[in-house]
């Protein structure tokens, strides 16, 4: 049963050793993000996205050193042998994070970031059934198209986009999730649009009590963490 869910986004520079020159720059969201994971019990699933759908469940063992740098993770706690693996962003992330939260194993499901809104719905209809108490790790980037400086280049329609996220997170408001077009998500750069509809979907009904602990655009980028637990 999963009555607990945490949103978090997905970027490396989330790791210290990865952005040693933004460290300070990034230090609110870095807080924002371990804050929230603190809040979960000792097993997670996480879904995030990738270009290669698949689950990776525990026990693994990566390494950020495709990302410039030797970080080394584990999504268990139990001691690795063996040479890491060259995982998927969100898989390290979610290591990265189960680390400093000190949990006992998160296992990840990893989607396009062309799936569907249905497709999402019936994720999260699957991970909403399970009868193990385990809590949700989301992740997920906003727009990535604040700004000139921005990695997509600056789009008008970013800023609204991102304030019905920011909104939709802040107020645990499952419709509008539910409701985010896949094709505006797609020209903005916001790939955590399949993720938070997973969430919707796992929410499901009932009421649910949503904390935002962050919502920002750090180097051009939407970046938003919140908590949501079920009352």
């Amino acid at each position: 049963m999963i009555t607990r869910a945490v949103v978090v986004p997905q970027p490396p520079l989330l790791v210290p050793e990865l952005a040693p020159g933004a460290v300070e720059e990034t230090a609110s969201l870095r807080e924002a993000c371990v804050t929230a994971v603190k809040r979960l019990p000792a097993r997670w699933i996480a879904v995030g996205t990738t270009a290669q759908a698949c689950p990776i469940p525990p026990p693994v063992c990566g390494t950020f050193r495709g990302f410039g740098v030797d970080v080394r993770v584990a999504l268990d706690a139990a001691p690795h042998a063996g040479e890491p693996a060259d995982l998927p962003l969100p898989v390290l992330l979610a290591g990265w994070l189960r680390e400093r939260a000190g949990a006992d194993a998160v296992e990840v499901e990893l989607l396009s970031p062309s799936v569907t809104p249905a497709e999402c719905a019936a994720v999260g209809a699957r991970l909403a059934a399970r009868e193990d108490e385990v809590g949700l790790l989301v992740l997920g980037d906003g727009s990535n198209r604040h700004g000139a400086a921005s990695p997509g280049g600056a789009d008008e329609r970013a800023e609204g986009f991102d304030a019905l996220v920011r909104e939709a997170l802040a107020g645990a408001d499952r419709d509008a999730l539910r409701a985010l077009d896949p094709v505006l998500a797609a020209e903005l750069g916001a790939e955590g649009r399949a993720s938070w509809q997973v969430l919707a979907a796992v929410a499901g009904t009932g009421t649910w009590h949503a904390e935002l602990l962050h919502s920002g655009t750090e180097l051009g980028v939407a970046y938003h963490v919140a908590a949501w637990e079920r009352s």
